[in-house]
C-alpha cells in the first residue's frame, strides 16, 4: 500500500495533542474533516489507532509504534525535500548531529573557516537515539557518545570522557572531593535498567527532588548545572567513548574534509 503523508500528518497531530479538537485548530481544518480522515486512515492500515474516551484520545499499542515510526518518516521526507531545494538553489549543507552535553561548535567554526559556503545545520540527538539523526537522513555526520547502536555505521574513535557521580547539593556525599564505586554501595541509583528516565531534564529534576544519584558524562552535568545538583568525580568508573559516526556508505568530498577537520580540533579540545 501507498502511505497517505497528508494522513500521517493528522494522525501524529491527534497522537501529540490527544485531542481532535486541539489537533484540528493546529491543522487548521475542522474537526469532522479530521475525524473522517484519521477513520479512513485506520481503514487503509486495516488496523485501530486510537481509542477515544469521553475526555481525551488514547493510542493503541499500533498507534505507539506508528507514532515512535512517524517522526522518523516525516524528519526524512522533510529531509529530502529540502535537500532538493538545495540542489535547485545551488546550496551545500551539512548536518552534523551531536550527543547532549558534547560541543561540536569548534569544529564547526573550523570548517566553516576553510568552507565559507557551506551551510551547516546543527541536530540534537536524544541521548537514547543517539543514531537516529543518521539513519533518518536529518545528519550526515554525528559527534557521539557510546553507546549507541553502530550496525551500518562507521565510527572515528574521538577520546574517553570520565562520568561524575549527580546528586542533590544536601546529599551527605556531596562534600566528597572524589568518590569510588564502593562509595555508591546501597545508593539509589537511577538510570539503572529498572530505573530509566525519559530525559534529561527527567533525569536532573528527580534527583534534585529527592536522594537520588546518577552517573552521567562530565560533559552532561556542565551542560545541566544548577545549584541545587552538584557532581563529584567517581575514579573508578570506566571512561565514555566519544566519537564522529557516519552512515558507511558516507564518503562526499566535504564529508571527508568535516571528518578530518573535526577529528583534529575535538581530539586537541
Amino acid at each position: 500500500m501507498d502511505l497517505d503523508l497528508r494522513k500521517l500528518r493528522y494522525f501524529v497531530a491527534v497522537a501529540e495533542h490527544r485531542n481532535f479538537g486541539r489537533a484540528a485548530q493546529a491543522l487548521y481544518i475542522t474537526q469532522p474533516v479530521l475525524s473522517r480522515q484519521i477513520k479512513a486512515f485506520e481503514q487503509e492500515l486495516q488496523c485501530t489507532l486510537l481509542v477515544r474516551t469521553t475526555r481525551s484520545v488514547e493510542l493503541t499499542a499500533a498507534g505507539e509504534r506508528l507514532h515512535e515510526e512517524a517522526r522518523t518518516i516525516l524528519a526524512a521526507v522533510s529531509t529530502a525535500v529540502r535537500r532538493v531545494h538545495d540542489v535547485e538553489r545551488g546550496v551545500q549543507r551539512l548536518a552534523v548531529a551531536f550527543s547532549p552535553g558534547l560541543r561540536v561548535s569548534e569544529a564547526v567554526r573550523a570548517f566553516t573557516s576553510r568552507h565559507p559556503d557551506v551551510e551547516i545545520d546543527l541536530v540534537p540527538a536524544l541521548w537514547w537515539e543517539q543514531d537516529a539523526p543518521l539513519r533518518d537522513g536529518r545528519a550526515q555526520v554525528g559527534y557521539l557518545r557510546r553507546p549507541f547502536d553502530d550496525s551500518g555505521l562507521r565510527t572515528l574513535p574521538i577520546g574517553r570522557e570520565p562520568r561524575v557521580a549527580c546528586m542533590p547539593a544536601a546529599h551527605p556525599l556531596a562534600g566528597r572531593d572524589e568518590l569510588t564505586s564502593a562509595d555508591l554501595d546501597g545508593e539509589r541509583i537511577i538510570d539503572t535498567p529498572v530505573r530509566r528516565t525519559a530525559s534529561l531534564e527527567e533525569k536532573f529534576e528527580r534527583i534534585a527532588a529527592g536522594s537520588d544519584i546518577a552517573l552521567v558524562p562530565l560533559s552532561v552535568a556542565r551542560s545541566y548545572s544548577r545549584p541545587d545538583l552538584v557532581h563529584v568525580p567517581v575514579t573508578d568508573a570506566p571512561g565514555i567513548e566519544t566519537c564522529l559516526a557516519v552512515l558507511g556508505g558516507g564518503r562526499e568530498r566535504l564529508l571527508r574534509d568535516f571528518l578530518a577537520v573535526a577529528a583534529s580540533t575535538l581530539r586537541d579540545a
